[in-house]
């Protein structure tokens, strides 16, 4: 099954759901990542694809969990078009289970700072907000953020499970909202419906697509499936790109690099390394003098 989200409507609800099992396999190739940091990262990069589903083309998020954990920062990027990268300071955190035998994400993550939603709307400055974590878990986090920095009552549901050998066998997640004309019998149904729902990434794993999980989340409604999405990790980093930051350098550093004769620039958020020859270097510096 594609890594895919779909959106939907009842009667006072709209619903987003997501299959990530392979994007997420991607990060923890990609960052190395033992289960603590996979599971961090992709329910963050879940996540993020959910809220960039209500964005408009070219538009994009940013969210950020800086919680003082052993993880140090966990960031994913997203696009409505289904497009996500992510990074996690630290992949190679190693932690016992939680209390309830899970992995201790919060553990990880800590629970002592903030999560930082940055929208991208085409406005001359993004807009931000953020507010103070919960237990570090991504979900509960994100649900609490999105009532108390934007005023809209959610329910938010993450999920990654990781085998023994560090692959994610089943991740996804939701974001549930009930529209402004909801009546109380309808957030009643849909409170029930939340409190008997299994956890999402078991849904995966048991082979339920994005429209399955829907179909669970909104047991006893009449929903109207709109569209599907596919999803996939791709970064944005180019070797341009990378020439656009060196060129941001001092010219002593510049001038470093070009006596060393070569240098490697990794990106921080998918891995990629981009190998520079001292010519590179020397047209680069050239470059940036003739710029100063």
């Amino acid at each position: 099954m594609k890594d895919h989200l779909v959106k939907a409507v009842a009667d006072g609800v709209r619903v987003y759901a997501a299959v990530t099992t392979d994007l997420v396999n991607e990060a923890i190739r990609r960052h190395d990542c033992y289960p603590v940091a996979a599971a961090a990262l992709g329910r963050t990069m879940t996540g993020a694809l959910l809220f960039a589903a209500n964005l408009k083309n070219k538009e994009a998020v940013t969210i950020t969990f800086d919680g003082h954990g052993p993880l140090g920062k966990v960031t994913a990027d997203a696009v409505p078009e289904g497009f996500v990268r992510g990074a996690v300071g630290n992949p190679h955190v190693n932690l016992p289970l939680n209390a309830k035998g899970k992995i201790d994400v919060g553990g990880g993550v800590g629970a002592d700072g903030m999560v930082t939603v940055t929208r991208f709307t085409g406005l001359r400055n993004p807009v931000t907000g953020s507010t103070a974590l919960t237990d570090g878990e991504i979900a509960d986090d994100l649900t609490k953020y999105l009532y108390d920095s934007e005023q809209t009552p959610s329910s938010v549901g993450l999920g990654v499970l990781v085998d023994p050998d560090f692959r994610c066998i089943g991740a996804g997640g939701f974001l549930l909202q009930p529209l402004p004309d909801a009546t109380e019998e309808t957030i009643g149904q849909l409170e029930d419906n939340l409190s008997h729902v299994q956890s999402v990434s078991h849904l995966v794993e048991q082979g339920l697509d994005a429209k399955g999980i829907i179909a669970e989340l909104l047991r006893g409604f009449a929903v109207d499936y709109l569209t599907t999405t596919d999803l996939a990790f791709r970064c944005t980093c180019s070797k341009q790109r990378i020439s656009e930051v060196l060129l941001s350098l001092g010219l002593n550093d510049l001038k470093s690099l070009v006596e060393d004769g070569k240098a490697e620039v990794v990106c921080h958020f998918c891995g990629e390394r981009y190998a520079f020859t001292g010519e590179e270097l020397q047209v680069l510096y050239e470059k940036a003098a003739a710029q100063r």
